[in-house]
């Protein structure tokens, strides 16, 4: 199973990403999918996550400003982030909670991290 990670960048304050994060492999269904972030010297946070049923939740810090959403026919989840700040900046890390089989247990997959920059 591999998570491939894209849409960061340098944006300026108040500006807007997308990220994207696409699962492929032997893959029999995906349980919850969500986004993590880490910034210099600080310990990973969660940002957002989102069931197979589309019911998500958020950090306290994004609600309001970032929204979370999948598309299970592509396997892939996105991250909306409008109204970004400098406090943002951080490397953005994708994640999956996958079964393999339909007996199987759930296991979680990280994708490679995409870098956001908020910056004037």
């Amino acid at each position: 199973v591999q998570l491939q990670a894209s849409g960061g960048g340098l944006v300026q304050p108040g500006g807007s990403l997308r990220l994207s994060c696409a699962a492929s492999g032997s893959i029999f269904s995906i349980n919850s999918m969500g986004w993590y972030r880490q910034a210099p010297g600080k310990q990973r946070e969660l940002v957002a996550i989102i069931t197979n049923g589309g019911i998500a939740n958020y950090a306290d810090s994004v609600k309001g400003r970032f929204t979370i959403s999948r598309d299970n026919s592509k396997r892939t989840e996105y991250l909306q982030m409008n109204s970004l700040k400098p406090e943002d900046t951080a490397v953005y890390y994708c994640y999956a909670r996958v079964q393999l089989g339909r007996y199987a247990g759930s296991s979680d997959y990280w994708g490679q991290g995409t870098q956001v920059t908020v910056s004037s």
